[in-house]
């Protein structure tokens, strides 16, 4: 088979073999340009390489074997696609945008210190709303009560484009038509979602509550010790440092 030229290090330049630090220990970790990922030697630590280019491997039926991963399982590759195909599903509405991408960040958050799958956790809080849009053109004022219906369908169809694994797919389709109700579902992912979806609510909607009142609601609703930490630090950010001074004890 005839090898893939930018594969082939004869058409290389000089800068497709470079150095990035180790986030962890900070040592250079030597990467060359098709390396999607490196353990580094130092630490242990597994290190993505930032500058790697997979537009080929969208399409090519050799990707996988020549790279080494599986992008459709790949948790960091699908994330940024996935963002990109609910800006599109939300068509500049950047509230909601911005509400999807903060429910992102506490559910990888969360992820990170309680576990479950990467893939399913950050697919899921990417895409939990994206049946609202369907939801208010069918429903109008009602569509809060029927974009649990509409959000499934949604989701399975941009999963399935990348060709992610059904059991995959269908985990992050439970979560997303579940993500309000609560549902039949109890995995770690979806608990996962639900908190952060509830901590970014309180953000947005409970902000002029008291304290109190506040640690009483994520008290009754968050499922995870992790969510509960972070919970806690948002209710501290909002007390009033004492003589304006935030270093006292």
């Amino acid at each position: 088979m005839v090898r893939c030229p930018g594969q082939d290090q004869r058409f290389w330049k000089p800068d497709d073999i470079f150095e990035i630090q180790c986030p962890q220990c900070g040592k250079s970790v030597e990467f060359f340009k098709d390396e999607p990922k490196l353990k580094c030697r130092d630490c242990g630590q597994i290190v993505v390489n930032p500058k790697i280019d997979l537009g080929c491997a969208q399409w090519c039926q050799y990707a996988e074997q020549c790279l080494g991963v599986s992008l459709a399982q790949d948790a960091s590759f699908m994330r940024s696609k996935l963002i990109g195909e609910m800006e599109k599903v939300f068509a500049g509405d950047q509230r909601r945008i911005d509400h999807a991408l903060l429910v992102l960040d506490y559910a990888e958050q969360i992820q990170q210190a309680e576990g479950g799958d990467p893939l399913v956790v950050k697919a899921a809080a990417i895409l939990h709303d994206v049946g609202i849009p369907q939801a208010e053109r069918k429903y109008g004022s009602r569509a809060g009560q029927y974009q649990e219906m509409e959000g499934p369908p949604i989701a399975r169809k941009i999963l399935e484009r990348y060709d992610v694994h059904p059991d995959t797919v269908d985990h992050v389709c439970r979560i997303v038509g579940s993500h309000h109700s609560g549902g039949d579902i109890d995995t770690i992912e979806f608990k996962c979602i639900w908190d952060a979806d509830h901590l970014v609510n309180v953000r947005e909607e409970h902000a002029d509550e008291q304290d109190i009142e506040l640690q009483k609601l994520v008290d009754k609703v968050l499922r995870t010790e992790k969510a509960r930490e972070m919970a806690t630090e948002l209710l501290s950010d909002r007390m009033p440092r004492v003589n304006g001074d935030a270093g006292s004890e």
